[in-house]
């Protein structure tokens, strides 16, 4: 919702995908909604003052179809996953890599790990507390009165120093979002690769997740 309001606010042409086609946002916007195989016939009008909203129901394959097709500016990952990482899977068939966050876990200190297994390890500087909403993220974290040593992608760069880390690149307060043109150097950094480290992060959390060719 916060992120269909941005985007609104910017004018800008946007599709939302979902795999609930009653989800918040399709009850509360009167959204154009399209099967993913109309997504290659879709061409927004590029005017100053006219813009777009479509709906598409589906997951990681419509997802990837979607970006791969439009190549769109910015990509807001809203669902409870590591969508990049989600993404290489889905593209390249790969498994997770249980035992690959065991080369990412000694570069990352104890106290900012919130999870790890499966093939993933869940960071963050506020590990104990919420969040204040809409933060800025400054270099003093407001909550728990740290100042953070580097932005959170930069501790996961020197972690897996193999890996490929995706920025999350703070809009406004409270909205954040992948480059569409660094999501395409992942897939192309990823080609052809048996073992894989993704992480995605903003200055603050992150996510590193271990993938590879069966």
């Amino acid at each position: 919702m916060e992120a269909v309001e941005y985007l609104l606010s910017r004018k800008r042409n946007f599709v939302v995908l979902d795999i609930d086609s009653k989800c918040l946002v399709a009850k509360n916007y009167d959204l154009t909604r399209i099967n993913i195989k109309d997504i290659e016939k879709l061409r927004f009008r590029d005017e100053k003052d006219y813009f777009e909203g479509y709906f598409i129901e589906g997951g990681i394959f419509e997802a990837l179809k979607v970006i791969e097709l439009l190549k769109p500016e910015h990509i807001f990952p809203t669902a409870p996953i590591h969508l990049s990482a989600a993404l290489i899977q889905e593209k390249f068939k790969l498994s997770p890599w249980f035992e690959g966050v065991d080369r990412v876990l000694p570069g990352l200190p104890s106290k900012i790990i919130v999870s790890a297994g499966r093939g993933s390890v869940v960071v963050t500087y506020n590990r104990d507390y919420e969040c204040q909403p809409n933060c800025n993220a400054p270099e003093r974290c407001p909550v728990t009165g740290i100042l953070k040593p580097a932005p959170m992608y930069r501790l996961l760069e020197f972690a897996a120093p193999n890996g490929f880390i995706l920025q999350s690149h703070q809009l406004r307060p409270g909205i954040g979002a992948l480059k569409g043109n660094e999501l395409e150097l992942l897939v192309k950094w990823a080609l052809g690769k048996k073992e894989l480290i993704i992480g995605t992060a903003c200055k603050c959390h992150g996510v590193i997740t271990a993938l590879k060719k069966l």
